[in-house]
């Protein structure tokens, strides 16, 4: 289950960002592509730092 969740994160985080430059190409709303730029960062950064091994 432990290596399932890094690879959700990041497919999770790769939509966003087309979420990002979909947004930014309709002319949306700065905030709401910031709001989704956010969440998008959060979730690359929270699959890469899963695969850094730590104590077990």
């Amino acid at each position: 289950m432990s290596s399932v969740v890094p690879i959700l994160l990041l497919g999770l985080g790769g939509m966003l960002v087309g979420g990002v430059i979909s947004l930014s190409r309709q002319g949306a709303t700065r905030f709401s592509i910031g709001l989704v730029a956010v969440l998008a960062l959060l979730s690359l950064a929270g699959g890469v730092l899963w695969l850094i091994p730590g104590e077990s």
